[in-house]
């Protein structure tokens, strides 16, 4: 990803690489900073995130919060680790490497996906036929699919 991706951008990317669908509030936080889409009814409390380039507020080294869904609580830790130049002929962004599935959107934050988690691995719990129904026959936390991933992600504008 390159370092003058917009924060809405960053935002699409990290929906695609979770798998998540964008149906939910979100909001990048750096320092006392919040960026994201501002509310009209609380003009002053957010910076549009739309024209502000990571590079402006984040460097190698840095680390912002990323939070999504305010009802179920996902925060995030983004870590800027370093910059690298750009290949030629590479196009981006592009996912390198993943391990494990991504929580289900509307599972109910970290403690609902531990929940479903547990549930799905217990054939005997009494939630068992209602959660396999709700995850759609079946959900391999183990797995990842960066081809998939990356298929998404070429996909963003």
């Amino acid at each position: 990803m390159a370092a003058d991706t917009k924060l809405g951008k960053l935002h699409r990317i990290l929906q695609a690489a979770m798998g998540w669908t964008d149906s939910h509030l979100h909001q990048f936080i750096v320092g006392d900073t919040y960026y994201g889409t501002p509310n009209p009814d609380f003009p002053d409390e957010m910076k549009n995130e739309r024209n502000v380039p990571l590079h402006r507020i984040a460097r190698a080294g840095d680390t912002l919060m990323y939070e999504y869904d305010f009802g179920d609580g996902w925060l995030h830790e983004l870590k800027i680790e370093k910059a690298l130049p750009a290949e030629p002929g590479a196009r981006y962004p592009v996912c390198l490497a993943g391990k494990r599935a991504c929580p289900l959107e509307d599972c109910g934050g970290p403690p609902g996906y531990q929940h479903l988690l547990d549930v799905l691995r217990d054939s005997s719990h009494e939630e068992y036929e209602e959660m396999l129904e709700w995850v759609g026959g079946a959900f391999d936390s183990e797995t990842f699919d960066r081809d998939e991933v990356n298929e998404t992600l070429r996909r963003i504008r």
